[in-house]
């Protein structure tokens, strides 16, 4: 029954649900005046503007809904919903499942949390990047902490933390609540999702789903480029909330797709997930003692790439990990191939919240236990087992109505365990992090700032320990050799929250002591090492928005990354050009239209044949600009329509950040592999 319930197609579900609720139920939540639940609903949809900048809260927090409209064309995985938040980038693969990078920093050192749990992936070389199992639009909050600047999510979250959070529903009587959706765009592009709660105030069922596809897409020469995708995910939530300060939820979820890739030797023919989770959440429970959070979470990723299933197995292979570097001059490969990975990941945490008159005291444990496997001739071979134990702490204090002070620290254990027969059994470490930070408000005007400083210490992840050819200096074990990540960084801004203008800045300063840095051989790119050098990183965010008249808005962001391997004296790789993005929004009544207009500047600032377990500068690349467009009408309270083209102009280019072409479409070693070009696409949002 639940494995027919979640290969349902989302639209389908929530038909069947409004299908079978009573009618009368559904027309008095409607209609209710008094209803909070009434009141709020129309907020989803009623949010006519779309987003192509993701709105501040502070300047070191952002903080949005996934569930609203976007533009470019809705994204398909949790990495491309980020390129609307100024600072993201992405190691692009083509037509989905990128690796997120947030001021050009990359992997583990960005920590993201879907409810509190974290699904890492399987793939040696990330084909199946954590952000590859996230659909955006089943979340109803995406928060981005940047820098080391928190200690309650986990440690060694050097570039930031970024959650992906669902809330639970609330009802104050029987009824039902959700949203819909439908995308249809260019490349045959399909989007179906669905996320439909009904409850009482006594608990409730939550059901979210959602499919999409595409094929191929056309760049702006009109040359196909291997792309196509297919995926679904499926989840539900069963929550019990006896009084208005208790829940107790359960979760499960599963998923699934393929994803093709011109920019590697293989394709993803599996992504298969499941997820399962309990949290319990009791507030108000005394004068001090206020809140008390515990959660677990069980996430398994299965997955498979070949190269014969999404693609004829013609051409040359670079490696045996799912290629990442794909320049076709590695070992030589006609005959079919694949590999099939799994990791299983269990964690928990337990915090509680304190509260006396100025102070405000966050404290807890987490532990996590992860197992990375692979399948040869029918035998599942585990290689390595990660285990990590935290101790957290974080405090306020509101010292004035103008003044606070923020301050955290954090103890991890981390222990691994190496079952590959290759360097040492096991390694273990204990890695401090904390931070410090003041923020003021001034009284007269509506300005605040901050200024703080955060060190953390990350141990190395599965694909910089078990990935590389070679460790530090050449030696035989990566494992062995590879030294823990310091990074001590200073975080300064300011907002301004007037009338009328609303504007922002953050930036940074950081020493990074043994940065791990990955090299390759320029002659044969399946053979890397994996080092560790020191680094200088610096950059910053800022943006603006100003209502011209009661019709016309404009909003404005700007983002750059420099960073400097001051152990040889040159530039660190993979790090994004200068982008600034420029918006004008017409808002009349229930109708709505938007433009932007992206430019991204040339990147001369480069490491030749360096890189990460994804991706390596390979060359220079050319500054670029792109116009969309969009136009959106609220039909009424519950429906609303939008329509929009990206790159108006059909322009060819491609980004810094991104995969060598695979030699088995025709590209050479130094290819970059293009963007798509014009993309139509309409969808329809119902809310009710």
């Amino acid at each position: 029954m639940l494995t027919t319930l979640f290969r349902l197609s989302p639209l389908t579900l929530a038909m069947m649900l409004l299908l079978s609720f009573p009618a009368s139920s559904l027309a008095e939540d409607t209609d209710s005046s008094t209803s909070d639940n009434a009141k709020k609903k129309p907020a989803l949809v009623g949010e006519a503007v779309m987003t192509v900048t993701a709105p501040v809260f502070s300047p070191l927090t952002i903080i949005t809904s996934p569930k609203t409209p976007r533009q470019p064309v809705p994204a398909s995985d949790g990495s491309d919903y980020l390129k609307t938040i100024p600072g993201f980038s992405q190691i692009r693969n083509g037509g989905t499942n990128g690796d997120p990078v947030f001021r050009g920093m990359f992997g583990s050192r960005l920590r993201i949390l879907t409810d509190g749990g974290e699904m890492l992936g399987a793939c040696p070389a990330r084909m199946d990047a954590p952000s590859s199992y996230i659909s955006p639009e089943s979340y109803d909050v995406l928060t981005l902490i940047k820098g080391p600047e928190t200690v309650l999510w986990g440690g060694g979250n050097s570039a930031g933390t970024l959650r992906f959070d669902r809330e639970h529903p609330q009802f104050d009587k029987p009824g039902i609540q959700g949203n819909a959706s439908l995308l249809a765009g260019s490349n045959h592009r399909w989007d179906e999702n669905a996320d439909i709660s009904l409850g009482s105030e006594q608990g409730y069922l939550r059901l979210t789903g959602n499919k999409s596809r595409s094929d191929d897409y056309k760049d702006g020469n009109g040359d196909r480029v291997h792309s196509h995708w297919d995926k679904w995910n499926a989840d539900m939530a069963l929550g019990w909330t006896p009084d208005k300060d208790t829940l107790l939820e359960l979760t499960a979820g599963r998923g699934n797709g393929e994803a093709s890739y011109s920019g590697r030797s293989m394709d993803g023919s599996q992504f298969k997930r499941e997820s399962l989770g309990m949290r319990f959440e009791k507030s108000n429970i005394g004068e001090v003692f206020d809140k008390l959070e515990a959660q677990i979470y069980y996430n398994y990723a299965n997955h498979i790439m070949d190269n014969y299933s999404l693609r004829s197995p013609t051409a040359s292979m670079t490696s045996m990990t799912g290629g990442s570097m794909s320049s076709g001059m590695g070992m030589s490969m006609s005959m079919p191939m694949s590999m099939q990975l799994d990791r299983r990941t269990v964690g928990g945490r337990v915090m509680g919240t304190w509260l006396w008159s100025d102070f405000k005291l966050q404290s807890g444990v987490d532990m996590q236990t992860n197992t990375h496997r692979s399948r040869t001739q029918n035998n599942w071979v585990k290689d390595a087992r990660f285990h990590n134990y935290g101790l957290f702490s974080e405090l306020t204090w509101s010292a004035t109505e103008q003044n606070k002070i923020i301050g955290g620290a954090r103890l991890d254990r981390a222990l691994v365990d190496n079952f590959t027969g290759t360097g040492d059994a096991a390694r273990n470490d204990t890695l401090p992090s904390g931070f410090i930070r003041f923020e003021h408000h001034l009284a007269e005007m509506p300005l605040m700032f901050y200024a703080g400083i955060g060190y953390t210490e990350r141990f190395p992840d599965y694909w910089e320990l078990f990935s590389p050819t070679y460790g530090p200096g050449g030696s035989a074990s990566a494992f062995d050799n590879l030294k823990t990540e310091k990074t001590t960084q200073l975080d300064i801004g300011a907002q301004y929250s007037g009338k009328r203008l609303n504007s922002w800045i953050s930036a940074y300063v950081g020493r990074v002591n043994d940065f791990i840095l990955f090299r390759y051989n320029p002659n044969d790119t399946s053979v890397s090492e994996a080092d560790n050098v020191d680094a200088t990183i610096m950059g910053g965010e800022m943006g603006f928005s100003y209502p011209m008249s009661d019709n016309w808005k404009t909003d404005t962001s700007l983002a750059y990354s420099w960073a400097q391997n001051t152990s040889d004296h040159r530039p660190l790789p993979q790090t994004p050009p200068l982008e600034a993005r420029f918006s004008l929004t017409w808002e009349h009544g229930d109708w709505s239209s938007s433009g932007l207009l992206r430019l991204v500047s040339s990147q001369h600032r480069v490491a030749l044949n360096q890189g990460n377990v994804v991706g390596k500068d390979f060359d220079r690349s050319a500054g670029f600009a792109i116009l969309s467009a969009n136009a959106a009408y609220k039909v009424n309270n519950y429906i609303k329509v939008s329509a929009g083209i990206d790159n108006l102009f059909d322009k060819a280019y491609s980004e810094h950040l991104n995969l060598a072409g695979n030699s088995s479409f025709g590209y050479s070693a130094n290819t970059a592999v293009n963007e798509p070009g014009r993309t139509y696409w309409a969808k329809i949002n119902v809310t009710f």
